[in-house]
């Protein structure tokens, strides 16, 4: 059966805004929750502080790293942010450790019916980076689309290079679907990146976070 359409006239949709929830990993609690104005200054540090590590996995865009990444480019980005959240095109969360910013969880291109289909990124702060943080966070997301968001797919493009991001989404069972050749403009160059993906029907009970707590990586807060 499909699903209903959200109320176009009541400003909301399914899922937005939302807490997802929380987990812990053996760094702390690690909790989703959408991205506020308040956020700039951390999100400045963290990506200006990681340039070297989140550079090379990004889109080409306009101007230096340190000038995309200033504090003072953040309130135009969070209305952005905050208003495809509102249109039910996006979902941009944050990502906090025992209430420290470390990243961030975007499910972008939301189709409704008849697709009900969305891709998901992701990057955290590579002072946690191995510790089961962004691993955490993506599957209370997941959870959340497959939950109140109502999504039946959900995908995820990564470089073939980019070892710790493909981890994160085969620790959540995410397939491998095809190789989408000179896909993205990532650093400078037009990159291949594979295609991984989830349906609902691939969800065990329980949700993904249900998957890493029984396997001993997270627990309930």
């Amino acid at each position: 059966m499909a699903h209903a359409l959200p109320d176009r006239g009541s400003g909301r949709h399914p899922g937005w805004p939302a807490r997802p929830g929380s987990l812990v990993v053996p760094g702390g609690l690690v909790d989703v929750r959408p991205v506020r104005l308040r956020d700039g200054a951390a999100w400045s540090a963290v990506r200006t502080r990681d340039e070297r590590n989140l550079a090379p996995w990004e889109p080409t865009m306009p101007g230096s790293w340190a000038q995309r990444n200033a504090a003072a480019e953040w309130p135009g980005r969070w209305l952005q942010l905050r208003a495809a959240g509102r249109r039910g095109v996006a979902l941009p969360f944050a990502v906090t450790l025992d209430g420290r910013f470390v990243g961030h969880v975007m499910v972008g291109n939301i189709v409704r019916e008849p697709l009900l289909s969305a891709y998901v990124g992701y990057w955290v702060d590579a002072q946690v980076g191995g510790g089961g943080v962004i691993t955490a966070a993506v599957a209370i997301v997941a959870d959340h689309c497959f939950g109140p968001v109502r999504l039946h797919r959900l995908e995820a493009t990564v470089r073939p290079e980019n070892a710790r991001s493909l981890r994160v989404l085969e620790k959540l069972g995410f397939r491998q679907e095809g190789l989408f050749r000179r896909y993205l403009d990532v650093d400078g160059a037009w990159r291949d990146h594979l295609c991984y993906a989830l349906t609902i029907e691939d969800v065990p009970a329980g949700g993904l976070s249900g998957r890493l707590i029984a396997e001993g990586r997270a627990s309930r807060p």
